[in-house]
C-alpha cells in the first residue's frame, strides 16, 4: 500500500477491528438453527491472523509436511509466523517491495511461505496453476506484471527460459527447492536465512509493513470453461471475512488435521484448506500426490477432508468395491438403516458396524466438506451413515471462495447449504419454479476482474454480485443450484433445459464415467433452429466395466452404443418430454477439461464422438 503516517494508519486498523467486530455480532444476531458455532475472534488481515495465531498456538503443529521422500516434519505455528516474517524480510531487501510476485508449483509448505511473504507486507501475490502451458503462463505473467516468480524444481526450466527470451517485467527467480542458489537463481531456503539475520540486525521493513486490508493483494486468474482467463482481485478483508463465518456452520478444532490433496492455486483449497487451519490452530498435512493419497492418510491419520466431488467419487466407489467384494452388500445396507434409525435418538453405532470403513479413511477421519462442483446426494447420505459428516459447500474465486455451506447439525444432501451470517443471497427473476440467477452479497465478494471494468459491470451490481448460476432458495434458506446460465438450453416452446441436471441422472450409472449434454442444430442447416430442439448427450463410457457387462460384444461399437441407449431410456423415462435425450455421442476418448477437471463445454471436439 502507499504509505500514510503512523496517525492515519491507526486510524485505518481502527476501523477493520470496528468491521472485524461488526461480522462476529452479525453471527450472535443469527437465529438460524444452521448457525450453531461463534468464532468469538475478530482478525484484520492475514498478517495479523497469523501473528495472533502464533501467540494462541504457539507450539501446536501447523504442518504435517515431507521436504524429501521419508517420514512426515512437524512445523508449529510459531515457526510459520517466523518463516513468513523473514521471507517477507528478504523480499523486501531484494528490492520487491509493492512489486508482483508469482507462485506457482505442487502443494507444499515453501509455496505457502511464498505466498504469504508476499502478500504480508511485501506486495500483491499472484497464485499461478502449474498446469498451464508456457505461452499461457507467460501471458499471465506479463498481464499482472510480474516482477519475481517463486517455483518449484519442475518448473525451473520454463521460467530460465521465459527470463532469457525477455520481454517480462521479471527480475527475480526464486526456487522453492534449491537449497543453495545458483545460475542467475535464489534459494528460497537462503532467503530465508538473509531474512533471519535481517530480523536479528534490526530490520523491521516487513515486520511494521502497512496493510490496507481493502486493497488489491491478490490476483487469481480463473481456469473457466471457455478458455477465457479472468485475473480476480481479492483482498485481506475478502479472505478474513471467510475465515470468521465460515466456522459457524462447522466446527473446525485445533485438534483437526486437514488432508491437502488439491492444487493449492485454486481459491478453495487456498483459503478453506491452507489459511483457514491456520486461523483455528489446526494442522494441514499435505499430501504427496494422487496416487499416495491412501499411503498419506494412513500415515497421518486426518479429521478433516475438503476436496472436488471426483475424489468423493473414488473413495465412495472404492469403498463400495471392497464391500461388494467380501459379498457384504446386503448385511452393510441392513448395518446403515440401523445406525440411521440410531442417530435420530442421538445414538452412535458406526464404530461399532463401520471401524474397519473409518479405517481406510485413517481411522480419524470425521468431517468431510466437497465443493467446487455438484455431487451426487447419495454419495453424501453413504458417508453420513458410515458415521463420517459428509457435506457439500457452494463457492466462487469471485467469493474468496465461500458462498455457502450446509451446517453439520442440518444438512440437506440436495443442497449446497445456508448464506454465511454477515453474508446474504437472493435469486434474481426468478421464474413460476422459483429458479433464476443466484446473487450473493458480502464482505467476500472480490473488487473486480483485473483490468476489466466492462466484465466487473456485467457481474457486480448495487453491490451484489451475479455468479451465472441458476437455482433456487427454498423456505428455509437452503441454495439448490440447477445449473449455470450459460450453458441452459431453451427450447422452441420456451422450456429451459439444464444440461448439469441431465448429466448428473447420467453419472449416477455406474457405465456412464463423464457425459456432456448440449444443443444439437436440429434445423434444415446453416443454424436453421426452426425444428424441434435436439438434446443431445456425449457419453464416456466406463470402457472397462462395458467389457466385464458385454464381453466380446463390447468390441461392436452398435452394441455398446444399444446399451448405452438403455441408459439414457431409464434417464428419459424419469423426465417430461422436452427434456429427453434425442441423440448420443458414444465417445473412446475423454472430454478436453481445463486444469481444474472441467469439461470444456464450447470446444468443438467435446462435441464429437471420438
Amino acid at each position: 500500500m502507499k504509505p500514510v503516517s503512523q496517525e492515519e494508519y491507526t486510524r485505518m486498523q481502527a476501523e477493520d477491528w470496528e468491521w472485524a467486530k461488526a461480522l462476529i455480532q452479525c453471527q450472535i444476531d443469527d437465529k438460524r438453527p444452521g448457525v450453531q458455532h461463534l468464532t468469538n475472534r475478530p482478525v484484520i488481515n492475514i498478517k495479523q491472523m497469523l501473528q495472533s495465531s502464533a501467540e494462541l498456538y504457539g507450539d501446536g503443529i501447523a504442518f504435517y509436511t515431507k521436504f524429501e521422500k521419508g517420514p512426515y516434519k512437524t512445523i508449529t505455528h510459531r515457526e510459520v509466523f517466523d518463516d513468513v516474517n523473514a521471507m517477507g524480510t528478504a523480499l523486501i531487501a531484494n528490492g520487491m517491495k509493492d512489486r508482483r510476485i508469482a507462485v506457482i508449483g505442487e502443494t507444499t509448505y515453501m509455496w505457502g511461505i511464498g505466498y504469504l511473504g508476499t502478500v504480508c507486507g511485501t506486495g500483491i501475490v499472484v497464485p499461478l496453476d502449474k498446469e498451464l502451458p508456457y505461452d499461457e503462463l507467460r501471458n499471465l505473467i506479463i498481464e499482472a506484471e510480474c516482477s519475481a516468480v517463486i517455483f518449484d524444481e519442475k518448473r525451473e526450466d520454463t521460467f530460465v527460459r521465459m527470463m532469457q527470451e525477455g520481454g517480462t517485467s521479471l527480475e527475480l527467480l526464486i526456487s522453492q527447492d534449491r537449497r543453495k542458489g545458483a545460475d542467475g537463481i535464489l534459494s528460497q531456503w537462503e532467503l530465508l536465512e538473509e531474512g533471519r539475520r535481517l530480523i536479528a540486525d534490526g530490520d523491521r521493513s516487513f515486520l511494521d509493513a502497512q496493510i490496507d486490508s481493502r486493497e488489491m493483494s491478490i490476483i487469481i486468474f480463473t481456469s473457466g470453461t471457455t478458455g477465457m482467463a479472468k485475473g480476480i482481485m481479492l483482498s485481506h478483508r475478502n479472505i478474513v471475512a471467510d475465515l470468521m463465518v465460515s466456522p459457524t456452520l462447522v466446527d473446525f478444532l485445533p485438534s483437526d488435521i486437514f488432508f491437502s490433496v488439491l492444487p493449492i492455486h485454486h481459491t478453495f483449497e487456498c483459503t478453506c484448506n491452507f489459511i483457514m487451519p491456520l486461523y483455528k490452530g489446526g494442522a494441514i498435512a499435505h499430501c504427496e500426490g494422487l496416487k499416495y493419497i491412501v499411503k498419506n492418510i494412513q500415515e497421518v491419520h486426518p479429521t478433516f477432508l475438503l476436496a472436488v466431488p471426483a475424489i468423493f467419487e473414488a473413495l465412495h466407489k472404492a469403498i463400495w468395491k471392497g464391500i461388494r467384494a467380501k459379498g457384504k452388500e446386503k448385511t452393510v445396507r441392513k448395518a446403515m438403516k440401523i445406525c440411521n434409525a440410531a442417530k435420530k435418538l442421538n445414538i452412535d453405532l458406526t464404530n461399532l458396524f463401520f471401524k474397519e470403513i473409518k479405517q481406510t479413511l485413517g481411522g480419524r477421519m470425521r468431517m468431510m466438506i466437497c465443493g467446487g462442483a455438484a455431487i451426487n446426494p447419495e454419495i453424501l447420505e453413504d458417508l453420513q451413515s458410515f458415521g463420517i459428516m459428509a457435506l457439500q459447500g457452494y463457492g466462487l474465486s469471485e467469493a474468496a471462495p465461500m458462498g455457502a455451506l450446509n451446517p453439520e447439525n442440518k444438512p440437506k444432501s440436495i443442497s449446497c447449504g445456508i448464506a454465511f451470517p454477515g453474508f446474504d443471497a437472493r435469486i434474481n427473476e426468478p421464474g413460476a419454479d422459483g429458479v433464476g440467477e443466484i446473487c450473493l452479497k458480502g464482505d467476500n465478494i472480490m473488487l473486480g476482474y483485473y483490468k476489466n471494468p466492462e466484465a466487473t459491470a456485467e457481474v457486480i451490481k448495487d453491490g451484489w454480485f451475479y455468479t451465472g448460476d441458476l437455482g433456487y432458495i427454498d423456505d428455509e434458506g437452503y441454495i439448490v443450484i440447477t445449473g449455470r446460465k450459460k450453458n441452459v438450453i431453451i427450447t422452441k416452446n420456451g422450456k429451459n433445459v439444464f444440461p448439469e441436471e441431465l448429466e448428473y441422472q447420467l453419472s449416477l450409472h455406474d457405465e456412464i464415467v463423464e457425459s456432456m449434454v448440449f444443443e444439437g442444430d436440429s434445423g434444415r442447416g446453416d443454424g436453421d433452429k426452426s425444428g424441434d430442439t435436439l438434446i443431445v448427450a456425449g457419453i464416456y463410457p466406463d470402457w472397462a466395466l462395458i467389457k466385464e457387462t458385454m464381453g466380446d460384444e463390447a468390441e461392436d461399437d452398435e452394441a455398446v452404443r444399444k446399451y448405452i441407449w438403455s441408459i439414457v431410456d431409464k434417464v428419459n423415462a424419469a423426465n417430461p418430454g422436452y427434456k429427453m435425450i434425442k441423440k448420443v455421442n458414444l465417445r473412446h476418448t475423454e472430454f478436453e477439461k481445463n486444469t481444474s477437471r472441467k469439461i470444456r463445454r464450447f470446444v468443438e471436439d467435446n462435441k464429437k464422438t471420438l
